[in-house]
């Protein structure tokens, strides 16, 4: 397959740094966004804006999407006509992470118009983008996965997972991994502060040991800094965790410290947290334990 020509579908904070990575690869690149401003942005570095989804998608041999949750996939595609304006050879890459079990209706219904689609949610956050080493974990026929080299290469590190769904319960296992390590860095480092500890030469001191992990060198950073700062939204975190209980109670599993920790999000956003990077945890187990 020769990909000369992308779609991407959302452009905010993990869509435009992925869309300025293909334009940089000699990609031609059609971006579309439901608030018009984000994608006027990328005019500058060479994108073509596009006023609907459907005008950005009939230009494309791929269309990503990388928009909030499944329903607003679902929507873009079926609803505002997306799919149906996609070229006969195109292929749909789904990189927003969404349910499984939704990605995999979505698969169906492209296949009733004769489309393909993987399912290939990333991780890596807004400094993976930029750099272009994000983790992508991707669902569907690996023959169609295997035609996509020039997409993927860009953007990170693509593994095909499975069949489709494969990807997004790769993705939920990650972000299930990330979201209860958020919490232990979190409580980990306010209890050595209470103690009377320097929390930053805590998270110095354990560096290198056991407890390594790029959520203590990133995110535990953040917590030492105060820098709550939104890379990756403590709401779409709740999502995330929320969708991994579904497909959990689905699949007959249990997942008591997935939760835990869906419980916890949910307090955090109830006390005002929503708009703060997911590393925010940290503000509400300070609350709970009378920290600044």
């Amino acid at each position: 397959m020769n990909i000369k020509t992308i779609a991407v579908l959302g452009t905010g904070l993990m869509g435009a740094p992925m869309a300025k990575r293909l334009l940089n690869a000699g990609l031609e690149v059609h971006v579309w966004n439901r608030s018009p401003d984000k994608a006027q942005a990328l005019d500058a570095f060479g994108a073509t804006v596009a006023a609907t989804a459907a005008q950005a998608a009939a230009q494309a041999d791929v269309v990503i999407t990388m928009l909030q949750d499944g329903d607003a996939v679902g929507h873009v595609l079926f609803t505002q006509g997306a799919a149906k304006a996609m070229q006969a050879h195109a292929v749909l890459v789904d990189m927003s992470s969404i349910a499984p079990a939704q990605a995999q209706a979505h698969a169906q219904q492209l296949a009733h118009l004769g489309l393909k689609h993987i399912d290939a949610p990333v991780s890596g956050g807004t400094v993976g983008a930029e750099q272009g080493i994000l983790a992508i974990m991707a669902g569907g026929d690996i023959a169609v996965f295997d035609l996509l080299t020039a997409v993927f290469t860009p953007l990170g590190r693509a593994i095909h997972v499975g069949p489709s769904g494969s990807g997004q319960l790769a993705k939920l296992a990650n972000q299930m991994i990330v979201g209860i390590t958020i919490g232990a860095v979190a409580e980990a480092l306010l209890l050595a502060e209470k103690g009377g500890a320097d929390m930053a030469k805590v998270r110095e001191a354990i560096s290198g040991g056991f407890a390594q992990s790029r959520i203590l060198d990133l995110h535990g950073q953040r917590m030492v800094d105060r820098d709550f700062t939104k890379r990756a939204a403590m709401a779409v975190q709740l999502k995330d965790m929320r969708n991994a209980l579904t497909t959990a109670h689905s699949l007959g599993f249990e997942a008591p410290v997935t939760a835990m920790f869906e419980d916890l999000y949910a307090q955090a956003i109830n006390n005002g947290l929503a708009d703060l990077d997911h590393s925010a945890l940290f503000v509400e187990l300070a609350r709970r334990n009378g920290m600044r």
